[in-house]
């Protein structure tokens, strides 16, 4: 019983003491304003809660504006070919003279940069004549001769997109060719989008009836550019599928008809053959090709000359477009193909937005290459 009456008054204690605790917190509150309950949203006439509007704030908060951010130049995006020839000059530089050590750098760079023995040669060959003859005489003013005969060697060439303006269902076409894997259908999407946008109305062919997923590729990059499209059926013959094309644009009145073929190595003989022959019947209707442009995987160098020789006499190529330059640093690709084979780069690739596929600019890019900041 003790023990009864012992917690019985510490239980009132307790409740004595907490009834005190909250009548000191009442009175230390009165008068002071509470802030009221937020609104409980509404239900609408279908019974969905609507979402309460924000309550107007006395001050607007303060808006951060992000930095506009810059496009990459193309000495940006040549980072890897620009490394070729980092080392090179700065070890040309960092002597006092023009010594025979200069010549190695200069041959090693040029030959690791994929420029060829053959264009490699006739540049340093000139630069030596012009030392011994005193024209040059220091290791900066060689670099400087070095860049003007590089931008020499790629001056003349007409770098435009042929584009004839026929009658009205005459569509200009241009072709695409190369083997698998350089970004072929992705260039011809680029293309078509760039020239949609320019005022021209144009047709994909998908020429390439081997690779199922080429055609759904360019028939996406059809959809993008607001583009006619025509395919055929898997396995069959590509020369009906541009055939057919170039005659739907003719039908309705289309400007231009750009032809994607097949991947193939530039060492099957038959494969080449088919190639002529997709070429022979682009003309037999209304069109006329006024493009026949390779494509190029620039990282795959001195190959990539070899690849333009047997395309050039298959198909009569125009000229080049060379992909996947950002990635390479054998960007010297370029002089051997237009030096050597007298092919014109046209467009370059350097990236994957639609915008990174451009026209080439030989004093840019050589002076991308120099740029010794």
């Amino acid at each position: 019983m003790e023990w009864y009456w012992i917690f019985l008054i510490l239980a009132v204690a307790v409740t004595v003491f907490g009834l005190g605790v909250l009548l000191l917190n009442r009175r230390q509150t009165q008068g002071v304003e509470q802030p009221a309950p937020p609104a409980r949203p509404a239900p609408d006439a279908d019974g969905d809660t609507l979402v309460a509007e924000r309550p107007v704030e006395t001050e607007a908060p303060v808006e951060t504006v992000p930095e506009a951010v810059a496009p990459l130049s193309l000495r940006d995006r040549l980072t890897k070919a620009r490394s070729a020839f980092t080392g090179a000059f700065a070890g040309v530089l960092g002597r006092s003279a023009i010594t025979d050590e200069t010549w190695d750098d200069l041959e090693e760079a040029l030959l690791r940069a994929d420029v060829g023995l053959g264009v490699t040669d006739a540049l340093l060959d000139d630069l030596k004549t012009r030392v011994k003859s005193g024209e040059i005489d220091e290791p900066a003013a060689l670099l400087d001769a070095l860049q003007g005969d590089m931008v020499a060697r790629l001056a003349g060439s007409d770098r435009s997109l042929r584009f004839d303006e026929f009658e009205p269902g005459s569509p200009n076409v241009w072709m695409f060719v190369g083997v698998n894997g350089v970004g072929k259908t992705t260039t011809i999407g680029k293309v078509a989008r760039q020239q949609s946008e320019a005022g021209r109305s144009v047709l994909l062919a998908a020429g390439d009836t081997f690779r199922a997923a080429a055609a759904e590729q360019l028939g996406t990059w059809a959809e993008r550019s607001d583009a006619e499209f025509v395919r055929g059926a898997e396995g069959g013959d590509p020369s009906s599928v541009i055939f057919d094309g170039v005659e739907r644009a003719a039908s309705k009145q289309l400007d231009l008809v750009l032809a994607d073929t097949a991947g193939r190595l530039h060492t099957k003989t038959n494969l080449m053959e088919e190639l002529k022959k997709v070429r022979r019947v682009a003309e037999k209707g209304a069109g006329t090709v006024t493009e026949t442009l390779l494509v190029i995987d620039a990282t795959t160098g001195q190959n990539g000359l070899a690849q333009a020789r047997e395309f050039r006499e298959a198909t009569d190529v125009t000229g080049v477009v060379l992909t996947k330059l950002d990635g390479s640093a054998k960007g010297g690709i370029v002089f051997a193909i237009e030096t050597e084979m007298g092919l014109p780069v046209k467009l370059v690739g350097l990236g994957e937005q639609v915008g990174d596929l451009i026209p080439f600019d030989p004093d840019e890019f050589v002076s991308a290459l120099f740029d010794r900041d």
